[in-house]
């Protein structure tokens, strides 16, 4: 199992990022036409944000997480749902039993995978004329607020991007052969947040820390300065959770 991406000091930081949108969950899992009882495999589950909403359907969860402070903190999330049951794996080997489920998901993980071999394995998973997901959310960067966040960001990293996660999957579907009818799916949610949360959550954003390398901590300071100059006790953030469904080709 290889991992290229540490999440452990991020793992407390990523319990203030927000929810997905429920209008968009609601649509994911009325094309996937899931019912209560279904078997779903949530892979890349984190600290459960999109573990908890399938439970909450009523749908058995098999949540599969690599990095061990992460999957602590979504077994504390869930620990009273006797329906999730946690394991160790990643989205090439998860290390779960082929032709299981009823519906795979990747909550803001897919970009962190070789993304064919993840949708190998994904086939392998669900049963005939199933479906996989993968969704992140993205925030709004015409708000006024996430303008100025991210002047500060670029001005220490001129050549800040966003990968994978704001790509398109339509195109990377299809080249794996394996799925069709994929649908792309949007809802919007604005989380309120205290700064002090916010300022948190930045503490938890692995893309940031990836390209800011050693910069990372005084970037996150910056932007801490920002949000508390902004003299309010909370900020309100608009998302658009995306997400791409797809079925699985026979």
């Amino acid at each position: 199992m290889t991992i290229d991406w540490d999440y452990t000091e991020l793992a407390d930081a990523y319990l203030k990022r927000p929810e997905y949108a429920p209008s968009a969950l609601d649509a994911l899992f009325r094309i996937a036409g899931l019912a209560a009882g279904d078997r779903v495999c949530d892979i890349g589950a984190g600290v459960a944000h999109l573990t908890l909403p399938l439970a909450a359907w009523g749908c058995r969860v098999d949540a599969v997480e690599p990095n061990d402070a992460m999957r602590a903190n979504g077994m504390r999330r869930t620990g009273h749902l006797p329906e999730v049951h946690w394991s160790k794996g990643t989205g090439e080997e998860t290390g779960r039993p082929a032709d299981s489920y009823d519906f795979v998901t990747f909550g803001s993980s897919f970009n962190v995978c070789d993304r064919q071999a993840a949708l190998r394995e994904t086939h392998r998973l669900l049963r005939p004329g199933k479906y996989f997901a993968c969704l992140w959310n993205h925030r709004d960067l015409d708000d006024p607020v996430q303008k100025e966040i991210e002047a500060i960001i670029k001005a220490s990293i001129p050549g800040y991007g966003y990968g994978t996660r704001r790509e398109d999957q339509v195109a990377v579907i299809a080249a794996s052969g394996l799925f069709e009818d994929a649908v792309r799916v949007e809802g919007h949610i604005v989380q309120t947040q205290s700064i002090e949360d916010a300022i948190e959550a930045w503490r938890s954003h692995a893309t940031l820390q990836r390209q800011a390398g050693e910069a990372f901590g005084p970037i996150v300071e910056k932007l801490a300065a920002f949000l508390r100059s902004l003299a309010a006790d909370a900020i309100h953030i608009p998302y658009t959770t995306r997400a791409w469904i797809a079925r699985r080709k026979e």
